[in-house]
């Protein structure tokens, strides 16, 4: 018996040493970073001052370790009244910190330098205050002492200048390397688009990296401004999540986040509409990788929200308090914010209606039914609003082929915005204009790339490109600096995102219209396979599932038809 009654006592005392080291484990392993460190040189030696020797040694790829033989170093040399400096390009907007490697300098010692970073040449010139200059959300301009002999980093901000000032008089200052430490998700892009298009094919690109530098711990919207998770920026993010990556944890792992940061009755981020993209997001994300238990855990939040969204619709017109926003273009026009808000109100509850019948919630369904029948008899004014007018499409409170006639075709890309332009997009692809919305693409989201862009930008209007010089070099006297002169609103001159999440609708939106490729079954079972290749001649890509990868190539034919090879993984089913 007391054999027995030992056994039972030691096998407890197991469990829960068991118990113990397995949440022991876990909390290890939530302790690891999913970031990865790669180290990337300078690619060119874009300024210079001072007396300086063998600075382009800065461009050779090194070890990261200082030696004591004291060769290939680059020499900084300031004496009472002249300081020495350069400007290095790392050849791509990056998110990480600087690691500086250092020599031997004669007579021992740290040596204080001061570091500036920049998304634009002209940024990392930029004195604190010059022309929106900040240290906001991430330190770009810093003063810091190198060791003798050793190593240090500092940062880390989006960046893709940095600019090194030796600071102390009558001294020198041996560099052996100076390299960035990018931090990013080492994560294969599953997800493909290449074309007849060359430039079509490097905006798809160049709008996945866009997202891929923002998937840090969290999904941010800027990686040197705006590290922070905002929802509705969120959106047109997730998108290119689902386009080019597939599954990853940062997706619910921010929208986590937000839920639990804003117990109700508040509103994600103080924006109602934020508080909508939520539901949106969470119906996308439920389409593309069908995770119900996920989607459960949301129910008590959502039905909340719901009630929280249905008590400010008054005779069926949406009255929301809170910030009443949709993008900063159309942030100063009322009537237009009004007709974006009723559009995204009908939007989500629509979805939460079909998140409901998936987790047997009658109740909530029949509230977003009964809501939506209601605010659908009204149609706002769009007040010839891009934004309003995309959005009224979407939902069909305004017929697409009206909307482009009427507002969106006006000015060609005049007007867009890199946020709500991807909505713009959807509206003309809604209203069959294929071809034109690729126009758009082309000569808007093209535009930043003539102008040396590697990432995409916050904002950018076409009114700024006149005589503007490229944000790879230096503004040349009598052109338009496009970071430091412009601007408005958060993001006034330097202050100004150049790596901005958001802007990273049309990767997106070319894998979902021109590959054709559109889930239409939670849990990528079915998708809806209809290319629309406008002048392209060809088109061919991928776009990640559960289950694996589709395969698409779409080819025209000289009667105009489009022949099409698709592959599908086991377990899907394609429409076409």
């Amino acid at each position: 018996m007391l054999l027995r009654i030992y056994g039972i006592f030691l096998l407890l005392l197991l469990l829960q040493v068991g118990d113990t080291y397995a949440q022991k484990r876990s909390n290890e392993i939530e302790l690891v970073s999913p970031l990865t460190r790669t180290y990337v040189y300078p690619t060119r030696v874009l300024w210079s001052e001072g007396n300086l020797e063998n600075v382009p040694h800065l461009l050779e790829k090194g070890n990261g370790q200082a030696n004591l033989t004291n060769t290939n170093v680059a020499k900084f040399k300031n004496t009472s009244v002249s300081r020495s400096s350069v400007l290095l390009d790392f050849g791509k907007e990056m998110n990480g910190a600087l690691e500086i490697v250092t020599g031997m300098w004669p007579g021992g010692g740290a040596r204080n330098i001061r570091v500036r970073f920049g998304e634009s040449a002209n940024e990392a010139m930029a004195e604190l205050g010059e022309k929106g200059a900040t240290n906001d959300h991430a330190l770009r301009d810093i003063e810091l002492a190198l060791p003798w002999l050793g190593k240090n980093q500092t940062g880390e901000s989006g960046f893709r200048f940095a600019r090194i000032d030796f600071l102390d008089k009558d001294a020198e200052l041996h560099l052996r390397e100076v390299r960035v430490i990018s931090t990013i998700r080492d994560i294969p892009y599953e997800g493909s688009f290449h074309s007849s298009d060359e430039r079509l094919n490097k905006i798809w690109e160049v709008g996945a990296y866009t997202v891929h530098l923002n998937m840090q711990d969290y999904l941010w919207d800027g990686i040197k401004r705006d590290r922070l998770v905002w929802v509705g920026d969120l959106h047109p993010e997730v998108a290119t999540v689902n386009a080019v990556f597939g599954y990853n944890d940062v997706v619910p792992k921010s929208l986590d986040l937000a839920r639990d940061a804003t117990p109700l009755p508040g509103w994600m981020c103080g924006i109602s509409t934020y508080s909508m993209w939520w539901i949106i997001l969470h119906h996308d994300w439920y389409m593309h990788h069908g995770n119900l238990k996920y989607l459960a855990e949301q129910k008590p939040y959502l039905q909340g929200l719901v009630k929280q969204i249905v008590e400010k619709v008054k005779d069926g017109k949406e009255d929301m308090n809170g910030n009443r926003f949709l993008d900063w273009p159309s942030s100063e026009d009322p009537k237009a914010i009004h007709a974006g808000l009723q559009a995204l109100a009908i939007l989500s509850l629509e979805r939460a209606a079909e998140i409901s019948e998936a987790l047997h919630d009658v109740d909530t369904k029949k509230l977003c039914e009964e809501t939506v029948a209601a605010m659908r008899k009204y149609v706002p004014e769009h007040n010839n609003s891009k934004q309003a007018a995309a959005l009224l499409a979407n939902v069909d409170l305004l017929d697409a082929g009206k909307a482009y006639d009427q507002v969106l075709s006006r000015g060609g890309s005049q007007n867009f915005s890199t946020f709500y332009g991807y909505y713009m997009l959807e509206a003309m692809a809604k209203a069959g204009k294929y071809e034109e919305a690729m126009a758009i693409i082309n000569e808007f989201w093209g535009a930043m790339l003539d102008l040396g862009a590697t990432t995409f930008w916050e904002d950018f209007n076409m009114e700024w490109l006149p005589n503007a010089a490229r944000i790879d070099e230096l503004v040349p006297e009598g052109k338009k600096d496009i970071h430091g002169d412009y601007g408005a609103y958060c993001y006034l001159g330097y202050r100004h995102s150049f790596c901005h999440g958001w802007a990273s609708g049309p990767t997106a939106w070319l894998s979902e219209h021109v590959l054709g490729i559109q889930v239409i079954e939670p849990g990528s079972r079915k998708f809806k396979v209809r290319p629309n290749l406008g002048h392209l001649t060809f088109v061919e890509g991928t776009y990640p599932t559960p289950f694996g990868n589709i395969w698409v190539k779409h080819t025209k034919l000289e009667n105009g038809k489009i022949k099409s090879k698709i592959k599908a993984p086991k377990g899907v089913k394609i429409i076409r």
